[in-house]
């Protein structure tokens, strides 16, 4: 996936989830914020920041917050953008299957629906900005939501079809990927559970530059 008109600036604060204040060539901006969750590793007083300026000049927010260097290391923060690299994904793993995104099971919406010949696949997309010594680890803060989705990956198992979660990790050099228990301790067991019940679970990291993200190679996953 690709960003265009990219600006480098200096983060100064986060007065709520939403947005963030950003200095960008001396001026200080409000810019918003493509992640919804903490990231309270990322965003650090005067870290680097890389932003999208809109091409609608009528928008309240003129910035898209969407990378931010942490110890040397170009993290993709932006929520949006691991659906979009799986997708591209997809589409050049299945060059002839059917490759559908936001498939309603269930009582949730699962990201991605794929047939290829005789396959039926449930696969549902977590975004990985949380490192630690190069081992990536979700989640960041408790998700009962990402409880409910692995359910519902394991009971499409017992309907026949293959389930898979991928983890997608917004960096690169990552040794291995982890659940984060010490966050929350339910998420990691469960992910054990469903990984013993037949759901697939699978960790990529990415090329990511400040202008695009790429899924390049599968990370070991170590539950």
């Amino acid at each position: 996936m690709k960003y265009k008109n990219i600006f480098q600036g200096k983060f100064i604060s986060r007065p709520n989830r939403f947005i963030a204040n950003v200095e960008i060539d001396g001026m200080v901006h409000v810019c918003h914020v493509k992640n919804t969750g903490r990231c309270k590793e990322l965003l650090t007083e005067n870290a680097v920041v890389y932003l999208e300026k809109s091409d609608n000049p009528n928008r309240k927010t003129q910035f898209d917050l969407v990378c931010v260097v942490k110890n040397h290391r170009l993290i993709n923060m932006d929520s949006y953008a691991p659906n979009i690299a799986v997708g591209e994904y997809l589409r050049k793993l299945y060059p002839n299957g059917i490759v559908k995104s936001e498939c309603k099971y269930g009582k949730s919406r699962l990201d991605f629906y794929v047939e290829d010949g005789e396959r039926k696949i449930f696969i549902e997309v977590k975004g990985v900005t949380l490192e630690d010594e190069n081992i990536a680890r979700f989640p960041d803060a408790p998700t009962e939501r990402g409880i409910k989705h692995l359910l519902e990956l394991a009971q499409a198992v017992t309907e026949g079809y293959e389930a898979m979660a991928f983890f997608v990790v917004q960096m690169n050099n990552i040794v291995h990927f982890t659940p984060n228990d010490i966050t929350h301790q339910a998420f990691g067991d469960t992910l054990r559970k469903v990984s013993k019940e037949g759901v697939k679970i699978f960790a990529f990291e990415c090329n990511i530059t400040t202008d695009s993200m790429e899924i390049t190679k599968e990370v070991p996953v170590v539950l």
